[in-house]
């Protein structure tokens, strides 16, 4: 099928256009791979080099962040790395420095097979069961939508599932006659077969597919998605895993969870530019699913039938490679060791202080960075505006209570690895002071 974009991709560029493209793409400044020999003297395991500031020096460093704020919410999306940032720009300054149709469709996007070919090997799957999406919500209604149900049939997820995520298959449901099942489920929760077997208890046989979130975006906490993944499999019910806020967080590889469909952003733990995610569709399931915008019946099982958008700027795409890069220089098991390190050091502060509940299990294997802390009796809306007012200080409430919700109330803290310990020692020390003294 001949389309805008293949037909003006095929028209052949001047000589010159392709071969002055290295030059306009070249690196014009550090690269991660600088960052890496800077950090490759660095000896120990993943929990002694959490403690090592010195090797957490130059990561701060390469983050253009402003230190006159604190910023605790990377959770909802994240800075990138300078790197990254001028990796993106090198890539607008060609496409807007040539002409569109060549840089885009006969340079640029077929570098992007480069990123998946990569983000692929990382993580242990094949090339051809990775989209590059724009965010874990894209990916994951391309596999909401993509199934076929029928009235009567019903999903399966729980209160603490994303509310986008839970609000596509309600419309689902006032559109089509499906089912929506939603189930609460502890928090915090040091038993993950405790969720294996509530998602089991509520399987009926109408059940078509499961949602669960790999983290609970609501507290931090890690749900045993595997395990999850092997009960849907065994039942014959899809899994959808929303893995927005666990990828390049946990230290993990997409075939250790045995998955066959996975969604994420990468413009959280990666720190790959704003507006970049990505799917993982198991290959020999490509085919039953439907993609989200219309592709041709020849793509019936290519990955990249979930890619059909239209026109989009292809320098976030390709500048998450340098987000890559800059993620194998720290490595993973480094990576999550020292945000744990980051949430032990302000949760030990305020745990045991009047009324304050955790709301995340802290043990390995059940949470990563985050955590989220309520003050029991107390508004936490004037606490956070007091942290930002006062100290400069950004947090997120979590007030998810009601009729239909999940329950959990309290201030989700999620620092990264460009946070420094001053900066959460200050968060520590204001926090104690707010629940011992008030903000009055």
């Amino acid at each position: 099928m001949t389309t805008r974009r293949t037909f003006l991709g095929s028209i052949v560029a001047p000589a010159g256009v392709a071969a002055m493209a290295p030059r306009l793409l070249a690196v014009r400044s550090g690269s991660a791979w600088t960052l890496a020999s800077e950090l490759a003297g660095h000896r120990g395991d993943p929990e002694d080099i959490a403690r090592d500031e010195s090797f957490w020096a130059p990561v701060q460093r390469a983050f253009t962040v402003d230190r006159s704020i604190i910023n605790l919410n990377n959770g909802g999306v994240s800075p990138a790395p300078a790197v990254v940032q001028e990796a993106m720009k090198r890539h607008l300054d060609f496409c807007n420095s040539t002409p569109p149709p060549m840089a885009l469709w006969q340079i640029l996007t077929p570098r992007a097979e480069g990123v998946r070919e990569r983000i692929a090997r990382h993580w242990g799957v094949d090339t051809e069961e990775i989209a590059l999406t724009r965010n874990a919500s894209e990916g994951l209604q391309v596999l909401q939508f993509g199934f076929d149900l029928q009235r009567g049939d019903e999903v399966l997820c729980t209160t603490h599932d994303y509310p986008r995520m839970r609000n596509t298959f309600l419309q689902r449901e006032r559109r089509e006659g499906i089912v929506l099942r939603q189930f609460d489920i502890p928090f915090p929760c040091d038993d993950p077969g405790e969720i294996v077997r509530l998602y089991e208890r509520n399987i009926t046989d109408r059940t078509k597919l499961i949602l669960v979130s790999h983290i609970v975006f609501l507290t931090g906490q890690a749900l045993p998605v595997g395990e999850v993944a092997a009960l849907g499999r065994r039942r014959g019910i899809p899994v959808l895993i929303d893995g927005a806020h666990a990828f390049a967080h946990l230290d993990f590889r997409l075939n250790d969870l045995e998955c066959d469909f996975y969604a994420t952003s990468l413009h959280k733990w990666l720190f790959a530019p704003h507006g970049t995610g990505l799917l993982y569709v198991r290959r020999d399931r490509i085919p039953e699913v439907w993609p989200l915008m219309a592709a041709a019946e020849t793509q019936r099982d290519d990955i990249r039938k979930f890619e059909e958008i239209g026109t989009h700027p292809e320098a976030n795409t390709l500048a998450i490679a340098e987000a890559l890069s800059f993620h194998q220089a720290i490595g993973g098991a480094n990576k999550l060791a020292r945000m744990r390190f980051l949430r032990d050091r302000w949760v030990e502060r305020v745990r045991d202080l009047p009324g304050v509940a955790l709301r995340t299990s802290l043990g390995r294997g059940l949470s990563g960075g985050i955590a989220t802390v309520d003050i029991e009796g107390v508004e936490l809306g004037p606490i956070s505006s007091w942290l930002w007012d006062r100290h400069r200080i950004f947090v997120v409430v979590i007030n998810d209570t009601g009729e239909g919700k999940s329950g959990v109330r309290g201030l989700r803290i999620s620092p990264s690895v460009y946070t420094t310990t001053e900066e959460i020692d200050r968060f520590a020390d204001a926090l104690t002071h707010a629940i011992r003294h008030g903000v009055g």
